[in-house]
């Protein structure tokens, strides 16, 4: 007979109606029941003093194990900490070592917090944030996002759960990157009860408790195998069922059920014991006075082993070994995923039933993949081409300035100089290769050595291509700019003495940076960025630089250097300009040469300082710049020399007129000298031009009586003067055109004297009578003819033709004034020609 007691979970109705049983009642073996967990643990805690042992199928509050203060109390049902170690085994099984707890302010959750915590301690998870609230859980809930908490375990009751839930949708704590964990013995659709206490709409609750799990013990156990009552777990819910009605039902009957078994089980083997023992004591001499009986009892009941309906009925220091369940909240209903057995430690996933809302489970935390930005492969390999390709076309360059060395066009243009140029443009192509190699392709130590291995390479490979084209220019600058007109030789190593001098000036910056403020590997981390993929990872983006702690300056440096070199190449490409030998000036292309690579390094350096955060983009601008450049230059400097190789090598060889432009300290007129270069033509084209220097001069001695008939006239009327301008100064600058043509022509020495230093003036009247059969030629050349000559052009160049055009200085080729002289009797000084050689 089994006598029940109801206490209403009253403390002090539920002491008093046990104390009545002891003293009113029947010797009770054994005491049955206890649901609410205050009285419970009242009675409980006095058994010891009675020798009763009591066996509750409710009680679930954690307290209850401690067996120091409550030796005598039994369970079948799994206490409220039973589901951690079912936490645990879940933890474990999706690789979970870092969460967090949120817990409300109730010494029930906050049992089971402090028990997981211990569960947890040596297992190698962290519980990197633990929070706890007593109303307001938003708070709480906040700060489990900024410590980048993304498995939470929960505890708390439904109507907290609400709250819970709406503070997670404000926070956007839900979803593929979170998973939530909270107890799952709520009623069902426990959230409609308390949606109208909290101030989130019911899709936006449903939206962030999506997917979250459920831990519980399970009622009835999903096993087929028959029980020790002879019916399986689902016979026996099918008979409970019946038997119920439409009573409601609770989920502790299946428990209620195996505790009658186990009270039945004890008993049984307490007689078996008694009856093998002691064949004079049997159970119904039990008295709470009997130390010996009660301890039989314990032990009995701590042997208990059978299968129930509740799965596998085990103690363990008196606590229930039993069957947790997991369930997932899916579609608006919870659904039954997978359960854990506590006596073999086993959890099982039912056919992978839980649905992640990613593409996988959640990452309990945020990963953060660092990812080097690298260079793209496809773009290395194209550029490379390229470069390739320019030191092809640089090689071909230089074979054909070594095997034309020897022509004049080659030789005049200093063939060692544009070996220099090809080497310079040949080291600049190679430094994009040492560019493109990143940490993709290096090590860290090959790319800290790189960075300067690479600046090195094309610092010099600049200085040695634009120092051997600037030298070259201001040898044509020092000859033709020599004022004292004296022949001046400037060989080739006076030339590679400047561009060494030049390299110097780069190496001495080169290894000063080197010593004092070496360039070293460093790496730029960027903002975090979310998975292309759509993987729950973060991907941080890092970039590797060569960089060191004065990089502003060490830049200055060298930039102010090589801008100080172009500024100079700029002057002697201006000062030389008019220079009209090709073969010797190249202004006009180190002009362009200049004016390309200055725009585009300017406009690389700015496309590259905004870009650094993108290596693909950085590098194309870098190396097509590096690759323009060079490649610009050559093609400048050589391609033309190549054309006029193949048409007319003559051509560029030849003499031409050329101009200088100097400004004077003492007058602010601007004047310009006309000064003829050495004709280098073969000799075999010299009898030609011997030929055409005599028809010149017969045409000479025409224009001379011409000019004397003409003289005597103005001598006759001076009023004619403007008419005599007017008429015959075509006439004027004919003669003087021819005579400055066959001068030049006359001679491969190229040294042009005054008429007076050839033939001294003769006196008037003066007259050899053997010269007058001779040539007319020579009759012209006569010292009377001179003298007369001189006396009747000087007066009217002076008075009617120079004038007209501005008259000339003391550096020109023509006549001069003298301030002391008189019109008619001025000095004539020599004029000079210019003689280049060595070139």
């Amino acid at each position: 007979c089994l006598p029940l007691f109801f206490f209403q979970c009253d403390n002090a109705k539920g002491l008093k109606a046990f104390y009545d049983a002891i003293k009113y009642g029947p010797n009770h073996l054994m005491v049955f029941g206890g649901v609410c967990a205050t009285v419970t643990s009242i009675i409980a805690e006095s058994l010891k003093g009675w020798n009763l042992v009591q066996l509750s199928f409710a009680a679930t509050t954690p307290e209850l194990a401690d067996k120091k203060k409550y030796p005598y109390f039994f369970r079948t049902v799994p206490s409220d900490n039973a589901v951690n170690p079912a936490i645990l085994k879940l933890l474990k099984h999706y690789h979970w070592k870092r969460v967090g707890t949120l817990t409300q302010d109730v010494q029930r959750f906050s049992e089971v917090r402090n028990d997981l915590t211990g569960v947890l301690y040596g297992e190698d998870i962290e519980i990197s944030d633990t929070e706890s609230f007593s109303n307001d859980p938003c708070t709480s809930v906040k700060k489990l996002k900024g410590n980048d908490v993304r498995i939470i375990l929960g505890q708390f009751d439904e109507e907290m759960a609400v709250k819970v839930f709406c503070c997670a949708y404000d926070e956007e704590m839900y979803g593929s990157k979170y998973q939530w964990i909270i107890p799952g013995w709520y009623e069902n659709l426990w959230w409609e009860s308390w949606i109208n206490s909290s101030q989130c709409l019911s899709k936006n609750l449903l939206a962030a408790m999506e997917g979250y799990i459920g831990v519980d013990f399970e009622p009835l156990s999903s096993k087929t195998n028959k029980t020790i009552s002879g019916r399986t777990p689902q016979q026996y819910e099918k008979e409970y069922n019946a038997k119920r009605g439409d009573g409601q039902s609770s989920k502790f009957h299946g428990y209620a059920y195996d505790g009658i078994w186990v009270i039945a089980k004890t008993l049984q083997r307490a007689m078996n014991y008694l009856n093998s023992t002691n064949k004079h004591q049997k159970i119904e001499d039990f008295n709470y006075t009997n130390h010996k009986l009660g301890k039989i009892f314990l032990n009995a009941m701590n042997e208990t082993k059978f299968f129930g309906v509740t799965g596998e009925v085990v103690f363990r220091n008196g606590e229930r070994m039993g069957t947790i369940k997991f369930t997932q909240f899916q579609e608006q209903k919870e659904v039954k995923v997978g359960e854990y057995n506590a006596v073999d430690d086993k959890l099982v996933i039912i056919n992978n039933s839980i649905r992640f809302q990613g593409l996988e489970p959640p990452k309990d935390k945020t990963i953060i993949q660092e990812e080097l930005r690298k260079i793209s492969l496809p773009l290395y390999s194209i550029l490379s081409a390229l470069t390739i390709l320019g030191m092809i076309m640089a090689s071909a360059f230089l074979f054909f300035n070594i095997k034309n060395r020897n022509q004049k066009l080659i030789k005049m243009s200093s063939p060692y100089m544009n070996n220099l140029i090809i080497l310079g443009g040949m080291l600049s192509y190679a430094s994009i290769f040492l560019f493109g190699l990143d940490g993709s392709f290096v090590s860290e130590k090959t790319f800290e050595t790189l960075c300067t291995v690479r600046t090195w390479i094309l610092t010099v490979g600049y200085t040695t291509a634009f120092g051997a084209m600037f030298a070259k220019t201001w040898r044509v600058h020092a000859i033709f700019k020599n004022v004292k007109m004296k022949k001046k030789i400037i060989k080739d190593q006076k030339l590679l003495g400047i561009v060494g001098g030049m390299l110097l000036i780069d190496l001495c910056i080169l290894i000063c940076w080197q010593v004092v403020d070496p360039l070293r590997r460093t790496v730029e981390k960027y903002n975090m960025e979310p998975d292309p993929a759509g993987r729950d990872i973060s991907i941080r983006p890092i970039l590797e630089h060569c960089e060191n702690t004065h990089m502003t300056i060490w830049l200055g440096i060298v930039y102010a250097y090589k801008g100080l070199l172009m500024l100079f190449g700029c002057f002697l490409a201006w000062e030389t300009r008019n220079v009209s030998i090709p073969a010797l000036n190249d202004s006009k292309y180190i002009g362009m040469s200049v004016y390309n690579v200055g725009i585009m390094c300017i406009i690389g350096a700015a496309v590259s300082f905004l870009t650094r955060d993108q290596p693909n983009v950085q590098f194309c601008i870098v190396a097509l710049v590096i690759i323009f450049c060079s490649t610009i230059t050559l093609c400048l400097v050589f391609v033309p020399k190549l054309i006029t190789l193949r048409t007319n090598p003559d051509a560029a060889t030849q003499n031409r007129r050329f101009q200088f432009t100097q400004n004077q300290k003492k007058e602010d007129s601007k004047t310009s000298t006309s000064v003829t270069s050495v004709n280098q033509a073969s000799t075999s084209r010299l009898e030609g031009l011997q030929s055409e220097n005599h028809r010149l001069r017969m045409k000479i001695t025409e224009l001379d009586k011409d000019l004397e008939e003409v003289t005597m006239q103005l001598q006759d009327t001076p009023e004619k003067t403007t008419y005599i301008k007017q008429n015959h100064y075509q006439d004027l600058n004919d003669i003087l055109s021819i005579r400055n043509f066959t001068d030049s022509k006359d001679g491969e020495k190229a040294i042009l004297k005054n008429h007076l230093d050839q033939n001294p003036p003769a006196q008037w009247g003066s007259s050899d009578p053997s010269r007058t059969s001779k040539d007319p030629i020579e009759d012209i050349n006569s010292p009377e003819h001179i003298q007369r000559r001189l006396s009747l052009q000087l007066p009217i160049l002076h008075h009617a033709y120079l004038p007209s055009i501005g008259g000339v200085d003391a550096s020109c080729a023509s006549p001069c004034v003298s301030p002391s002289a008189s019109p008619r009797h001025r000095h004539v000084p020599p004029s000079f020609r210019v003689m280049v050689s060595g070139l």
